[in-house]
């Protein structure tokens, strides 16, 4: 009874309507949720040559320590985590399309994450919730849906590049394709029937299956962490520090500030927490604990960090609290 007083206290469970219990499930249904990051955001940043033993620690320990922060300082039912979607920017596009060395894009991004705690500080992203029309709002997520759509296409190889109509279908007979296929439509069965662990149980069993046709290769349940130095303090922030650079680093700032604000606005409105006006509790502290946990994760090696859509699933179930 003293521990939950104790909670009671810190994150004000009466004055939202909500308990411990309530709470504790929702936490553990937004974990479910956005676990997937762990095992794609370092696929997706080995493609630009990073060690992706060394994303899938730092990955953790960035979400870890974003979301933990949001709800202690904010007090919101919002994680925080690698952002899809910049992370491809930065692999494709920067490293891969323009030719950037990773250690020089990763500094790019952490001058986009400065910027953005740049405008924190100068209030100019609580001028620009406040003034977000909802048609951009719901736009800026269902983009980056899409573009996230076209890469688990890619990837599972159901569709390969096109000389003449830039995409078509791959060979619909390969293991990865119906694996690929498999994964999807169990995540939309599960998540129909609010299933809210879908995209895991579709990683579970594809995985399952691909160890068994030989596809993913067992190489066991534990093991120690390995060494994150290959990609802490390896990012180039002053080679980034360029005027050719300049459009990559404003297009890392754009889209993270309009992700994170979007997001922020989407999830407290679903908790019954924000205004007619799209501002909400305690917008200050979550707006800085945003920004300063991109530019902490820009240095610790992974992409730029903001607040998850996912995170509405635990709000779903009555979360309403940190």
């Amino acid at each position: 009874m003293t521990n939950q007083g104790l909670l009671q206290r810190i994150f004000r469970l009466q004055e939202h309507g909500t308990t411990v219990r309530t709470e504790v499930i929702a936490g553990f249904t937004t974990f479910l949720t956005m676990v997937y990051i762990v095992f794609v955001n370092p696929q997706i940043l080995g493609v630009a040559g990073m060690d992706t033993q060394a994303v899938f620690v730092t990955t953790c320990l960035i979400a870890a320590f974003g979301s933990i922060l949001m709800g202690l300082v904010a007090n919101l039912p919002v994680a925080l985590a690698p952002a899809m979607g910049l992370n491809a920017f930065f692999a494709f596009v920067v490293v891969g399309a323009m030719g950037y060395s990773w250690q020089v894009g990763m500094g790019a991004i952490f001058w986009g994450a400065l910027g953005l705690l740049i405008l924190t500080l100068l209030r100019v992203r609580y001028w620009m919730i406040a003034n977000i029309p909802l048609s951009l709002r719901v736009g800026i997520t269902a983009g980056i849906g899409l573009f996230i759509a076209m890469m688990g296409l890619k990837n599972a190889g159901i569709i390969v590049p096109n000389a003449d109509t830039i995409v078509t279908v791959g060979n619909l007979a390969s293991h990865s394709v119906l694996l690929g296929a498999l994964g999807f439509f169990i995540i939309a069965i599960l998540a129909s029937r609010n299933i809210h662990a879908a995209v895991l149980v579709s990683i579970v069993v594809t995985t399952a299956i691909g160890l068994l046709t030989g596809d993913v290769k067992f190489t066991g349940v534990f093991a120690a962490p390995p060494a994150i130095t290959t990609v802490v303090g390896q990012v180039d922030i002053k080679g980034a520090f360029n005027i050719s650079m300049a459009g990559v680093i404003f297009s890392f700032m754009l889209v993270n500030l309009f992700d994170s604000s979007g997001t922020l606005i989407g999830v407290t409105d679903k908790a019954g927490l924000t205004d007619e006006k799209g501002t909400f509790p305690r917008m200050k502290q979550a707006l800085y604990v945003d920004s300063i946990s991109s530019v902490t994760g820009s240095l610790a090696g992974t992409s730029s960090v903001t607040a998850y859509i996912e995170s509405s699933s635990g709000v779903a179930i009555g979360g309403r609290t940190g």
